[in-house]
């Protein structure tokens, strides 16, 4: 399987076409993607980049976590 993400994409979509992006963001310290509801909410119009802001974590160390997932990125 080519596993790709899209950081254009928003956090919902992404978790939608692959769960295991969510693993890989609760890793890096997103905690609230797993509470009830807040994919449906929030997620809906968050994408990585705009979560990334707020919450202080590097898009370096999201893409390196991903690459090391064997994910291609596309922005």
């Amino acid at each position: 399987m080519d596993k790709s993400i899209d950081f254009s994409k928003s956090v919902f979509e992404l978790c939608k076409e692959n769960p295991e992006i969510a693993i890989i963001m609760q890793e890096l310290g997103f905690k609230e993607i797993t509470q009830p509801g807040m994919l449906n909410t929030a997620g809906r119009f968050m994408t990585i980049p705009k979560g990334a802001a707020m919450k202080g974590i590097s898009m370096d160390k999201i893409k390196e976590a991903f690459a090391s997932k064997g994910y291609e990125i596309k922005e």
